[in-house]
C-alpha cells in the first residue's frame, strides 16, 4: 500500500502545490505561498501556542582562543523547557559594528560543542570540520544550538507521544529557534537581517524544516540530507530507506501528498537556498537528490533569482565540506 503511494504521491503533490503557486514575480509567489506555510507549520510539524515565560537569558564563557570568544549560552522557553547552545563572537567586532550570524547545526546525537572542534584527529571533526570556528575566525558571529535529537529511544519516544497531539519533536524545535532568533537579533554585535541557517544530517533535516517556517533565518544550507525525502522514508528499493533503520521516529504527518524537499526549499524561497552533496554519502543517490533539487532551481529561475539557489556536489562522504 506505501509503495503505491508512493508512485502516486507526486502528482498529487504537483496538483495541489506547484499548480497552484505563480512564478511570474516573486511578490505573488510569497502571498500564495503563505497558506502552504500555515499548513506546513501547524498540520506537519505542530505548533506549540503556549505562551513563552521571560527570556532570563544567561551566558557564561567557557573558552576563547586569538581569534574568538565561546559562550555557552541559555535561553528559557516554557516551564522545565529552554534552548541552549555555544556562541562564537570574533574579537575584532567594533563598536557599534552588527556582523552577519551563522547558526551552525549539528546532526543526530550531536551537541553543541561538536560543530567547533578543530581537532582534526577529533571523530567531530571528521563530519563537522570544525565549520563553526572556521566561520567565526572569518569574522562572523557563530550560534551553534543543541536540537533535541539525542538519547537514542528516549527523544523517539518524546516524538511518539507528541504525535496524538498532533505535534512532533519539530514543534519544540521551532519554538526553541524562534527563541534563538529573538535572543540573537538583540544583541549589539549581531545585524538580525543577516541571520543564516547551515545543518549537517539530521541539522539538515532541520535546515529543510526551520528556515521553512520561520522567516527570521536570512537563508538556509542542507548539507548531508536534501533528497527525494519521500522515497529516502519509504522505498524497500534503497538499502539506506528508513525502512531499514532504526529512525523509526523519521515519519511526519502527510507529507508524501504536500511537501517533498522541493516544496519545503519552496517555502524558504525567494531566501537563498544551498544543497551540500557529497558523492560518497550513502544518504542518498546523486540522482535521487538531482531529481529534487531541479525542481528547486527550476522555481528559483522562473523567479527570475537563479543565482539564490545552488547544489555543490563533492567529492567526499557524509560531511561539512564548507
Amino acid at each position: 500500500h506505501a509503495q503505491s503511494l508512493l508512485q502516486a504521491c507526486e502528482a498529487e503533490r504537483n496538483e495541489r502545490f506547484w499548480k497552484k503557486v505563480p512564478t511570474d514575480s516573486v511578490e505573488k509567489f510569497t502571498a500564495a505561498t503563505q497558506g502552504f506555510r500555515e499548513e506546513f507549520v501547524n498540520e506537519a510539524m505542530g505548533r506549540f501556542s503556549e505562551p513563552f515565560v521571560t527570556l532570563n537569558a544567561r551566558s557564561c564563557l567557557l573558552a576563547e582562543n586569538e581569534a574568538f570568544s565561546v559562550y555557552d549560552v541559555t535561553l528559557d522557553l516554557w516551564p522545565d523547557v529552554f534552548a541552549w547552545g555555544c556562541l562564537l563572537v570574533p574579537k575584532n567586532i567594533k563598536a557599534g559594528e552588527r556582523r552577519p550570524v551563522v547558526v551552525c547545526q549539528h546532526g543526530l546525537e550531536g551537541l553543541p560543542e561538536e560543530c567547533l572542534n578543530e581537532n582534526e584527529k577529533s571523530a567531530a571533526y571528521k563530519y563537522y570540520k570544525g565549520f563553526a570556528a572556521t566561520l567565526a575566525r572569518q569574522g562572523f558571529v557563530t550560534f551553534s544550538p543543541h536540537n533535541p535529537y539525542r538519547g537514542s529511544d528516549r527523544f523517539r519516544v518524546l516524538q511518539r507521544k507528541a504525535n496524538p497531539l498532533g505535534k512532533t519533536l519539530f514543534s519544540v524545535i521551532l519554538a526553541q529557534h524562534q527563541r534563538i532568533l529573538e535572543w540573537l537579533g538583540s544583541q549589539p554585535f549581531a545585524d538580525q537581517s543577516r541571520i543564516a541557517f547551515y545543518g549537517l544530517s539530521y541539522g539538515g533535516k532541520s535546515a529543510m524544516r526551520i528556515p521553512a517556517a520561520l522567516d527570521g533565518y536570512c537563508l538556509s544550507m542542507c548539507s548531508g540530507d536534501f533528497n527525494d525525502w519521500i522515497r529516502k522514508v519509504v522505498s524497500v528499493d534503497f538499502p539506506a530507506s528508513y525502512m531499514f533503520t532504526g529512525e523509526w521516529e523519521i515519519d511526519e504527518w502527510n507529507l508524501g501528498r504536500t511537501f517533498n524537499y522541493a516544496e519545503m526549499a519552496a517555502l524558504i524561497a525567494p531566501r537563498p537556498f544551498m544543497v551540500e552533496r557529497g558523492h560518497d554519502d550513502g544518504c542518498g543517490t546523486d540522482e535521487w537528490i538531482a531529481w529534487e533539487y531541479a525542481k528547486v532551481q527550476r522555481l528559483y529561475d522562473r523567479l527570475g533569482l537563479s543565482g539564490r539557489a545552488s547544489i555543490e556536489y563533492f567529492n567526499g562522504p557524509h560531511t561539512i565540506n564548507g
